[in-house]
C-alpha cells in the first residue's frame, strides 16, 4: 500500500508516467458541479491526478464527458433472475460499477448459506457487492419462510468482507413498538447504516423509527413523504424499479436544500427492464428529463450514495478515489459508452468486456417441497357473498383493500367471467407443511388460465393467481416438476415454464436468455387478457408481501397491511 501511494505521489507531481492517461476529457467534477478540461492520470486502480500528464498507455477521448461510476443504493440482485456474475455482466456496461444488494429473497429461502452465495458469486467480478445484513427474515411473524435469521445468526457475518450494515427493516411496527428480537439486530449493527422500509409511517412513529438508528428510506411514494424524512435527518432513495416507479412524483420535490440527500436506487428490476431501460442510468436520464441538471443528477447517482453508505473511496473524480469511471458523448442524453473499473476497461457500447464464472452451490438447490393439492384445498369458504378484495394498482406495490359482491355456490366462491376478480393462492413451499392461504384479487383481468411462481416477496413460496382450479392446479404440479420458477398455464395444459433452479429464484442462464424467456411468457400472459399496465410476474410476486399496505395474502391467510393483522375474505353484512 505504501509504495502504490508512493508511486501515485510521483505520478501526481509529474515526475514518472502514469498507468494509463484519459487525455482531452472533459471531467464531471460533482464536488463543486462545475466541468474540468484535462487530463486524468490513473495508477493502480486509482486516480493520480488531474491536470496535463503523460502515461504508459494513453487513449485520447477528444472532448468526451467523464463521470463517476454510478452507484445503485438498494437493490435485490435475484429480482434480476441472474447470478451475480450475470447480473453483472448486465448493467456494468450502463455504468454501475457499485451496488448495495440486499440479499434477502434468497435468504429468505436458504438463509445464511444464501447470503453467502451472493457474497461468493460476487467475487472476482468489475462491479463491487456491498450487502446490507437482511434484517427481516422473515419479513413478519405472518408467514412462513425458508429460514428464520435471529441477531446471533446475523452476528456470525457481521465482519464479512463487503458487509457493510444492516438491511431494509421492513417490520417498522416491530421496530416502533421496541420488540427485543428487532432491537437485537440493530445493537448488533452499532456503527454501520440501517436501511429503513417504512411506508406510510409519520409524526411521533416515524420519530420513533428514526430514533432506533435507521438512515435511509426507499419506500417514499408521496413528496410529503420524502420531505418529512429528510427534515428528519434521513436519506432518501428515489426507487425506479419495474414493478415501483417512483422517480416521476418524487423527482419534483427535489432542489437545492434537499439534494445532499437523495440517492438513487432500482430495488428490483426485471431482466428485460434492465435491457430495454438499463439500470441507474435509466434514474439519471429520467432525472435531467424532469428538470434536475445533469452534473446534480450525476452527483445524486454517485457521490450523494457513496457518502451516504460510507464508502468514501468512490463517488467522486479526485485524487486518490477509485477509477471507477463512465465515457459520454454528453452528459444530457447519458448514454454510457465506456466503462472503466478500477482503470480498466470493462464495457464497451454497450457490451461487457469480461466473463464470469457462475459459483456452484449445493446448499441453494432444490428448494421446492409442496405437500399434494387438490381441488377441495383450493376451495374459497365464504360466510357471505359480500368479500374483501385486493385490487391492484399500475405501477405501485400498494394495493387497495375494496369490497366487492361475488357469485357463491354452496357456500363457496364462484368465478364470474364478467366480473374481473381471480383467485389468489399462497402455498408454503419450503417445508411441506402444506399452509395454504386464498384471497380474491381485482384488476389482473386473466382470463382462462393460471400463473404460478416461487418468486414471492419476501417468503417466496409458491403463488398462484387463476380463473379455475384446473389450470391453478396444472400450474402447482409444473412448479413442483421444474424444482421453482415461473409457469402459465390454460385449458388444461402448460403454455411455458421458466426454471429458477437456484432457490426458486435464480436461473443459470444470461440475463438476455431470461429476458427472451420471459418476453415469450409475458406476450402469452397479455394474451390471456392479462392487464397491460401491470407486469404480471413482477405484480404477482408481491403480492404476498404483508410489509405494504393495504391488502396481502400470505401462506397463513389474508393480511390488512394497516391494521397489521389477519382478516376473514367474508364481511358482515
Amino acid at each position: 500500500m505504501t509504495d502504490d501511494i508512493k508511486k501515485r505521489i510521483d505520478i501526481a507531481s509529474g515526475r514518472i508516467k502514469a498507468d494509463l492517461v484519459l487525455k482531452n476529457a472533459k471531467i464531471v467534477d460533482v464536488f463543486s458541479e462545475n466541468i474540468i478540461e484535462g487530463d486524468l492520470a490513473i495508477s493502480d486502480g486509482r486516480i493520480a491526478g488531474i491536470g496535463e500528464y503523460f502515461g504508459k498507455e494513453e487513449i485520447d477521448l477528444r472532448g468526451k464527458y467523464v463521470a463517476p461510476g454510478l452507484i445503485d443504493g438498494h437493490v435485490h440482485i435475484e429480482s434480476s433472475m441472474v447470478t451475480p456474475g450475470q447480473f453483472a455482466r448486465a448493467v456494468v456496461p450502463y455504468g454501475t460499477t457499485t451496488v448495495i444488494a440486499d440479499p434477502h429473497e434468497i435468504a429468505n429461502v436458504c438463509g445464511l448459506e444464501g447470503i453467502k452465495y451472493i457474497l461468493e458469486g460476487s467475487k472476482d467480478i468489475p462491479l463491487d457487492v456491498f450487502v446490507m445484513l437482511p434484517s427481516c427474515v422473515p419479513a413478519t411473524a405472518f408467514e412462513n419462510s425458508g429460514a428464520r435469521l435471529s441477531a446471533d445468526k446475523l452476528k456470525s457475518m457481521i465482519d464479512y468482507d463487503r458487509v457493510i450494515g444492516l438491511g431494509e427493516l421492513m417490520d417498522y411496527p416491530a421496530v416502533i413498538g421496541g420488540n427485543e428480537g428487532i432491537l437485537e439486530k440493530i445493537r448488533m449493527a452499532k456503527g454501520m447504516v440501517k436501511d429503513g422500509h417504512g411506508p406510510n409511517i409519520d409524526g411521533k412513529e416515524l420519530n420513533a423509527y428514526i430514533s432506533a438508528g435507521i438512515k435511509t428510506e426507499h419506500e417514499c411514494t408521496t413528496i410529503e413523504e420524502m420531505e418529512a424524512r429528510i427534515k428528519l435527518g434521513m436519506y432518501v432513495l428515489i426507487r425506479e424499479g419495474s414493478a415501483a416507479k417512483n422517480l416521476g412524483a418524487l423527482i419534483k420535490g427535489v432542489n437545492r436544500a434537499n439534494l445532499r440527500r437523495i440517492l438513487f436506487c432500482t430495488d428490483d428490476r426485471h431482466p428485460e427492464d434492465i435491457l430495454k431501460r438499463g439500470h441507474i442510468d435509466n434514474n439519471v436520464r429520467l432525472a435531467i428529463k424532469n428538470g434536475i441538471e445533469p452534473i446534480a443528477a450525476i452527483k445524486i447517482a454517485s457521490l450523494n450514495a457513496a457518502e451516504c453508505y460510507r464508502l468514501y473511496d468512490r463517488g467522486g473524480i479526485a485524487p486518490g478515489y477509485m477509477a471507477d469511471l463512465i465515457v459520454l458523448e454528453d452528459i444530457e442524453s447519458f448514454n454510457v459508452e465506456r466503462v472503466f473499473k478500477e482503470g480498466k476497461l470493462v464495457a464497451q457500447k454497450g457490451n461487457s468486456l469480461f466473463e464470469v464464472k457462475d459459483r456452484k452451490n449445493s446448499n441453494v438447490l432444490n428448494t421446492v417441497k409442496l405437500q399434494e393439492i387438490d381441488r377441495e384445498k383450493l376451495k374459497i369458504k365464504l360466510d357471505s357473498d359480500i368479500v374483501n378484495v385486493m385490487k391492484l394498482l399500475p405501477q405501485s406495490l400498494v394495493t387497495k383493500k375494496v369490497v366487492r359482491k361475488v357469485d357463491t355456490e354452496e357456500g363457496y366462491f364462484k368465478y364470474h367471467d364478467k366480473l374481473d376478480i381471480l383467485k389468489l393462492v399462497v402455498i408454503e413451499r419450503h417445508g411441506g407443511t402444506g399452509n395454504i392461504g386464498l384471497g380474491l384479487v381485482e384488476n389482473f383481468n386473466l382470463k382462462g388460465g393460471a400463473i404460478a411462481s416461487t418468486v414471492a416477496h419476501d417468503c417466496h413460496n409458491l403463488i398462484i393467481i387463476g380463473d379455475n382450479d384446473e389450470d391453478i392446479l396444472i400450474a402447482i404440479d409444473e412448479i413442483r416438476k421444474i424444482d421453482g420458477g415461473i409457469t402459465i398455464c390454460s385449458k388444461g395444459r402448460v403454455l411455458k415454464s421458466l426454471p429458477l433452479p437456484i432457490g426458486g429464484l435464480i436461473s443459470d442462464k444470461s440475463l438476455g436468455e431470461v429476458s427472451k424467456e420471459l418476453k415469450e411468457m409475458l406476450d402469452i400472459a397479455y394474451d390471456l387478457g392479462v392487464n397491460r399496465r401491470i407486469d404480471p410476474f413482477m405484480t404477482l410476486s408481491f403480492l404476498s408481501l404483508p410489509v405494504i399496505p393495504e391488502l396481502k395474502l400470505t401462506d397463513m391467510g389474508l393480511f390488512d397491511g394497516v391494521q397489521f393483522n389477519f382478516i376473514d375474505i367474508s364481511v358482515d353484512k
